[in-house]
């Protein structure tokens, strides 16, 4: 009896089976998230980061030169970021001619050009100088640091948030940044 009832019982139809849907479903998700990529593409911008590279390019023998001169005369940077602004102190293995009276600071994000930022710091007292930031977002940034005649120039890499003071250039750094 069981076997004429299970001749008997119609077969089941194929949308009833789990395994084509679970075959099905694989392509189908694929064409979701091509959707969705290319809904993402098409509505947000990618600037570039600078319109003028040309230009720059070709000043990068002078940069180098100004990154070269900051490492002869072991300039090396100590500054922390905090909320309130950053606090920066200047040191040289050479002593200075005089402490310039201002430096420009320079945080690039290295993709979003839209995040970047550029202050003025103030002499406070000592090589110490002071200006209010914007506490930039978390991530990877690049630190420019130059003095107000731009004669020299230090560059180095930060990962915010750091803990503590970041030191950028010294007696041993290259140009290359640290």
């Amino acid at each position: 009896m069981n076997r004429t009832a299970a001749m008997e019982a119609p077969p089941k139809r194929w949308y009833r089976e789990p395994w084509p849907w679970i075959l099905m479903a694989g392509p189908f998700i694929v064409i979701v998230a091509g959707f969705v990529t290319a809904w993402i593409a098409i509505s947000t911008s990618d600037p570039l980061v600078t319109d003028d590279y040309y230009k720059k390019g070709l000043a990068v023998d002078q940069t180098i030169a100004r990154s070269r001169l900051a490492a002869e005369r072991g300039i090396a940077a100590r500054f922390k970021l905090t909320s309130e602004g950053i606090d920066l102190q200047l040191v040289s293995a050479v002593p200075l001619d005089a402490n310039p009276a201002s430096l420009t600071l320079a945080l690039s994000h290295p993709t979003r050009a839209g995040l970047d930022q550029t202050v003025e710091l103030r002499s406070a007292d000592g090589g110490r100088y002071v200006a209010a930031l914007r506490l930039p977002a978390s991530g990877h940034w690049i630190v420019v640091i130059e003095d107000d005649a731009q004669t020299w120039r230090l560059m180095g890499n930060v990962v915010l948030p750091a803990l503590g003071e970041t030191v950028i250039g010294g007696p041993s750094a290259t140009g290359k940044g640290s």
